[in-house]
């Protein structure tokens, strides 16, 4: 019987596999990353003499994760903001690309090539 989890040697990868992993890679050693959605939201502070009682309101940045059924938000920090995001879009992008590696794995089995 055969390991089934031996590693794949590079060669028996096509172009496409070979280009996925290795942005996946990339993708998980350079920064972090996150599950979640980033909403821009503007609200009112609730002191009456702030500019926002008469209509502009406060623009805030908020991430929002659904859990367990629950939809949880957090507001994210203005120096936070630009790195939440990215974290955000590489969770995003690794998401996509493993649905593409998994595709190129099904026609394989359907194929039957290892």
């Amino acid at each position: 019987m055969t390991d089934s989890r031996r590693d794949i040697p590079r060669v028996k990868m096509s172009a496409a596999e070979r280009q996925f992993r290795s942005r996946l890679k990339k993708l998980l050693a350079s920064r972090g990353v996150l599950r979640g959605t980033v909403v821009r939201r503007e609200r009112t502070c609730g002191r009456p003499n702030c500019k926002c009682a008469r209509g502009e309101k406060h623009p805030g940045m908020y991430l929002v994760v659904s859990e367990d059924g629950e939809r949880r938000q957090l507001h994210i920090p203005k120096d936070w903001e630009e790195t939440v995001a990215q974290w955000v879009s590489d969770y995003q992008e690794i998401r996509e690309l493993l649905e593409q590696l998994s595709r190129l794995h099904w026609d394989k089995v359907t194929r039957r090539e290892r």
